[in-house]
This record gives structure tokens, C-alpha cells and sequence, in this order.
């Protein structure tokens, strides 16, 4: 079992920038997947990046150039630096984490709320 807590949403202008954290416990941390989700009000949750175990990092595309994943396996924790912010980066801010295994199982924080006003 994987427990994640995100922190660090909160509120900031159109242009700003922001640093989310989940901190990860329950397994070996660096064997993981992590990624980064999001869900806007009345839209499904999208993927917004993923790094894997060693590394290799994935983007959506609208935010590309603009956020950046990162992991450091030493503080069992992974951040999404957000910089240019737009309002429509607006959502709950999902981390997750995938460890290895012949079944894919997903597990999820709570979520962290980000707002980016115009």
C-alpha cells in the first residue's frame, strides 16, 4: 500500500509560478512511477507529466515548456515546478504513484487545488 500526501496548491496570478510535492510512504519509493494528474471543475482528470523509475520523463502538451517534473528518491518525494501559469491550469492536482509488478495498480493522493486567476 502507498500513501501520498500533495502540498504546496494554492492561489496565483496569470504568469506566476508555483511548486507542488507528494511525499510518497509505503513501498520502495525509487521503484515507482510517479505522476502528476489534474482535474479542472466539470472535466475528467488528464494526465499532466509522469516520470519513471529511472528517470524518463512524459508531458501533455499543453504544458510543455512550462512545468517540469522532478524526483528525489533520497526524501521519497516528487515535485511538479509550474511556471507560467494559466488560467486554465486551474484544477485539483492529482500525484500518483505506479509501482513495478505484472499488475498496474494506481494509487492516489488526495489532491492539492490549484487556482491561477487572470
Amino acid at each position: 500500500q502507498v500513501q501520498l500526501v500533495e502540498s504546496g496548491g494554492g492561489l496565483v496570478q496569470a504568469g506566476g509560478s508555483l511548486r507542488l510535492s507528494c511525499a510518497a510512504s509505503g513501498n520502495i519509493f525509487s521503484t515507482n512511477r510517479m505522476g502528476w494528474y489534474r482535474q479542472a471543475p466539470g472535466k475528467q482528470r488528464e494526465l499532466v507529466t509522469t516520470i519513471t523509475s529511472g528517470g524518463s520523463t512524459n508531458y501533455a502538451d499543453s504544458v510543455k515548456g512550462r512545468f517540469t517534473i522532478s524526483r528525489d528518491n533520497a526524501k521519497n518525494t516528487v515535485y511538479l515546478q509550474m511556471n507560467s501559469l494559466k488560467p486554465e491550469d486551474t484544477a485539483v492536482y492529482y500525484c500518483s504513484a505506479t509501482p513495478p509488478g505484472p499488475v498496474i495498480i494506481n494509487y492516489w493522493g488526495k489532491g492539492t487545488l490549484v487556482t491561477v486567476s487572470s
